[in-house]
């Protein structure tokens, strides 16, 4: 726990330096803020843009982060240095996991409040959040840790990121990406979101096709572990 309170403080630190990445984090909230209070059309659900940003900031912040910082500190050797100072390897890939977890979950609360969420609306609102963050945070890990270099994450990660942050939007209007989204945790995370809103009841299908998501978000991030591991 000590060494991964450290990889945690030392991630905070050195994101602090870096504004491409702090972007990632405060962009959605910022811009569903603007968005709901200054749009207005006629028969649009309520709190519109803060479900739409909201799905938008799970599918792209935490995937493309994680990715960033793990190929980011395997290019420059830093991890080769933590692995010698006797960090190990789960102790700095949780610490870094915490870091991106809390990050994205900070936005989180700024979504829950524009929705206008209380009480246990608000809780199972970020209950959601979470589960679509560690999906998307275990697939950036994934990449990341499967990547020789930066360039080569962002490559990969670059089109992941597109499909699981837009393809909910664009099941809204083509009935055949819908049934293509319907495989994809994203997409039941808007769905939740979209029952939350409405006050209806959640079906057992958009938990169980998040979980499989986790699930296999999970053994990607496990093969690439063991393939190439931190160096």
């Amino acid at each position: 726990m000590k060494n991964t309170a450290i990889i945690y403080k030392k991630q905070l630190k050195d994101t602090g330096k870096n504004m491409a990445l702090w972007i990632q984090f405060v962009m959605f909230p910022v811009m569903a803020a603007i968005m709901e209070n200054s749009i207005r059309v006629e028969n649009m659900p309520d709190h519109f843009f803060v479900g739409m940003f909201t799905v938008m900031h799970i599918g792209m912040a935490p995937l493309t982060v994680s990715a960033s910082i793990i190929s980011e500190e395997k290019e420059k050797n830093t991890l080769r240095m933590l692995l010698f100072a006797n960090v190990r390897p789960m102790e700095y890939l949780c610490g870094v996991g915490g870091f991106v977890f809390s990050a994205c979950m900070a936005g989180g609360v700024v979504f829950g409040f524009l929705g206008g969420y209380t009480g246990e609306k608000l809780f199972s609102f970020w209950l959601i959040m979470a589960a679509g963050i560690l999906a998307s945070m275990l697939l950036g890990a994934a990449v990341g840790v499967w990547s020789k270099n930066q360039i080569a994450a962002t490559a990969v990660v670059t089109p992941v990121m597109m499909v699981f942050s837009f393809l909910p939007m664009l099941a809204m209007f083509n009935g055949t990406i819908a049934k293509a989204a319907d495989f994809v945790y994203s997409q039941h995370i808007q769905l939740l979101m979209n029952s939350l809103s409405a006050g209806t009841p959640a079906e057992a299908k958009n938990v169980i096709v998040i979980a499989v998501n986790i699930t296999i978000a999970a053994a990607l991030f496990v093969i690439a572990y063991r393939r190439r591991g931190l160096t």
